[in-house]
């Protein structure tokens, strides 16, 4: 299976969101971006739809096909839900407008649906089929053929409307180019049959050709014959069922529509008995579409527009023989998943990984994208997901950690809010302001601090400030802190280290440098007295000591200034 999805890896964020919404999680966690699972991906498109970055994107073949209206003739078959994605009436304006990007005609892909109608008639009159599902959808048709192969007895054993359509265009144009339309990104990977099929673009991507062309779609006047065609009401739910010009006896008709009520469906096949069920992947149908161009477009809007198109008798361009002869049997193969059924305890093991070491511990709240903890761990044996995408365990370990570094630091820790609110502390800090509780409800809590200013100044100026030091009274402390301003937060973290102990012992060698100044200024009196009184007797100078001891003086004075 080719690529159909295009991923830009640094806008992935790892929400998740996308596993969330994959109806068979057919998507890999890997180095913390989403991959497709190429083997389990049905192509439904939901994941495109919700990224919340845009980072999954259908792949473009706008250059392939450019290319081939380049190269030769080329047709177009156009779904018929186009009436409900452009502002157009009338079939005539989708061709004119195809025809100025190059393409030599365009057909409705509905013709291809009425012999699909056909062959479904033709079926359900044998009574051979208990149930009957329709074979339309390409997604639901992958769906089946990988993980209902219970139900595959049912399904149809008949070319989509597309297909059938190719078919019908390549024998009667064996040297034109087949171009497919519409509003799926199944198609792409249905459509890639060589030689039958040459490109698929999307309701997007022709949308795109029109714009760089300048192409206005507009209705023009009809003079072609009508030609009535119930098939056209495929794109809406219900719409294969009123396509038949008469339905069969003995079986109850239902439509289904949305992946979820698809599998909820799927699930119980055999348990129903007589039913003819018209199943697509997309809500509301073929105009739910992944890749329509009016995404507002709801239900009964886009059923009335497909109604009144098929009312209006729009013309179906056909432009050659009816299809007498046409093989349009295609019967499904089961597509083998190579998966691993990993026994309980290898289950249990992975469980334990994330701390659920009894059922009570399972919370299966669904945040890693996995409706269950068991089918999540199921998918970590697999390798499609990571043991750590268990949110609410990895965010109870970083709390831990984190409330750990806090509870051990040998730093008072403060985080002060853009309010001036404590928004955590730890027990150092606490200790320090000699603060036993904080009441995160009061006008202010820096009471305690003297320094408020400069909480203040960082906070409102949003910068840092480093080391200050404060002391503490409640608590004769000496301190020395730091604030970081925090900019992705609009928050203040203050650091804190209690000094006392040095502060005292400065202050103790302040003390004792004084005390020494004070011994030496005495020595220096008694000692001039002396040397005075030898002096007078010996009639030497005393110039050598008193030079000496003035020297030690100095020395003293001058280290107690640099303190």
């Amino acid at each position: 299976m080719s690529d159909y999805l295009d991923f830009k890896e640094a806008q992935c964020m790892n929400c998740y969101k996308c596993l969330k919404e994959c109806p068979v999680k057919a998507i890999r966690i890997q180095d913390n971006q989403a991959r497709i699972i190429k083997e389990r991906c049905i192509l439904c498109g939901r994941c495109t739809n919700v990224c919340p970055q845009n980072a999954k994107s259908v792949h473009s073949d706008i250059n392939k096909v450019k290319r081939l209206l380049n190269s030769g003739p080329v047709i177009a078959s156009v779904a018929p839900s186009f009436i409900t994605n452009f502002n157009i009436h009338t079939f005539q304006a989708m061709e004119n407008a195809l025809k100025q990007l190059g393409f030599v005609m365009a057909e409705e892909t509905a013709r291809g649906a009425m012999e699909v109608t056909k062959k479904y008639e033709e079926l359900l009159k044998t009574k051979q089929y208990r149930n009957f599902i329709t074979s339309c959808c390409p997604s639901v048709n992958r769906m089946i053929t990988l993980y209902y192969p219970e139900a595959l007895k049912y399904l149809a054993p008949v070319d989509s409307p597309v297909i059938a359509h190719a078919k019908m265009l390549k024998k009667e144009y064996p040297d034109h180019k087949i171009v497919f339309i519409g509003p799926c990104i199944a198609k792409k990977w249905e459509c890639d049959i060589p030689g039958l099929i040459d490109g698929v673009l999307t309701f997007e991507e022709i949308s795109v050709l029109f714009e760089e062309k300048l192409i206005d779609l507009e209705d023009t006047e009809n003079n072609m014959q009508s030609g009535f065609n119930k098939a056209r009401y495929y794109p809406i739910s219900t719409g294969i069922i009123k396509s038949f010009e008469e339905l069969a006896d003995g079986y109850e008709y239902i439509a289904v529509d949305g992946t979820d009520r698809c599998m909820e469906v799927l699930e119980e096949i055999d348990s129903l008995d007589h039913v003819f069920l018209e199943i697509n992947a997309c809500p509301s149908a073929c105009i739910g579409g992944p890749c329509r161009i009016n995404m507002t477009n709801n239900k009964v809007t886009g059923d009335a527009k497909i109604r009144q198109y098929v009312r209006d008798n729009a013309p179906l361009s056909v432009s050659s023989p009816d299809a007498e002869g046409l093989d349009i049997h295609h019967e499904f193969a089961r597509k083998e998943l190579a998966v691993k059924n990993p026994t309980e305890e290898e289950i249990r093991a992975v469980l334990a990984k994330t701390g659920k070491y009894k059922p009570s511990d399972e919370l299966n709240c669904g945040a890693c994208g996995y409706n269950t903890c068991r089918e999540k761990a199921w998918a970590v044996i697999n390798g499609f997901a990571d043991v750590r995408m268990c949110v609410p365990y990895m965010r109870e370990r970083a709390e831990s950690v984190s409330s750990q570094i806090m509870t051990h630091s040998p730093y008072g820790t403060i985080v002060v809010d853009h309010d001036f609110q404590i928004v955590d502390i730890n027990k150092k800090a606490k200790d320090i302001l000699g603060i036993s509780i904080v009441h995160k409800n009061e006008d202010t809590i820096f009471i305690h601090l003297s320094e408020v200013e400069d909480i203040m100044d960082a906070i409102i100026n949003k910068k840092n400030i480093l080391n200050r030091q404060m002391y503490v009274p409640a608590t004769k402390i000496h301190a020395e802190y730091s604030i970081s301003y925090i900019r992705e937060y609009d928050m203040c973290l203050i650091v804190m280290k209690d000094v006392t102990e040095r502060v005292n012992y400065d202050s103790k060698l302040q003390e004792v440098k004084l005390e020494a100044l004070s011994i030496t200024d005495d020595v220096i009196r008694k000692q001039m007295l002396v040397a005075q009184q030898i002096a007078s007797l010996l009639g030497e100078t005393t110039a050598e000591t008193k030079v000496a001891l003035v020297n030690l003086k100095k020395t003293l004075d001058d280290g107690d200034k640099t303190v």
